[in-house]
């Protein structure tokens, strides 16, 4: 299977939801089917069958979030030299050399993009723009509203 790459905080955060879903959410949906048998005949029984299929989401979720630990590859940028190359986890500062516009993005896992944040998935358009580039050149970037060139001011590793 091929590795996912994500970030050291991105790994964290998934095992945090990792935890929370095995400590909490399972013991709280065992509970909750437990307390819907009470109730009786189960072929009409709605919460019992609302308990069930929540704990098939979670009971997923939690061997999704399983398969993408042990399929990952962490990777900590704070312990690479900066060359000024963008590289996956970069924190990356462009400007738009039509309007000035300054943006920054870090370069993240899919579970971890949050394009609000400044965080965007190594497989968008613009992270696969800019990856291999270097502080101080131009790059032409596909965006929605257009091509938009931008010029690379700062190249991060944090």
């Amino acid at each position: 299977m091929k590795q996912i790459p994500m970030t050291v905080r991105g790994a964290e955060l998934l095992r945090e939801e990792l935890d929370f879903l095995k400590n909490v959410r399972r013991p709280e949906i065992i509970k909750a089917i437990a307390e819907a048998r009470e109730h009786g005949d189960l072929k009409e029984n709605a919460e019992y069958h609302a308990a069930r299929e929540q704990q098939g989401f979670c009971e997923g979720r939690i061997q999704e979030i399983e398969g993408k630990l042990a399929n990952s590859q962490i990777i900590d940028v704070t312990k690479m030299p900066n060359k000024g190359k963008i590289i996956f986890g970069a924190t990356v500062v462009l400007v738009n050399v039509d309007t000035d516009e300054e943006v920054t993005y870090q370069i993240v896992g899919d579970d971890e993009a949050d394009i609000k944040s400044g965080l965007i998935s190594v497989n968008s358009p613009i992270a696969r723009g800019l990856i291999g580039k270097e502080l101080d050149d131009m790059v032409n970037i596909i965006t929605p509203g257009g091509n938009v060139e931008f010029e690379i001011i700062e190249v991060n590793y944090v």
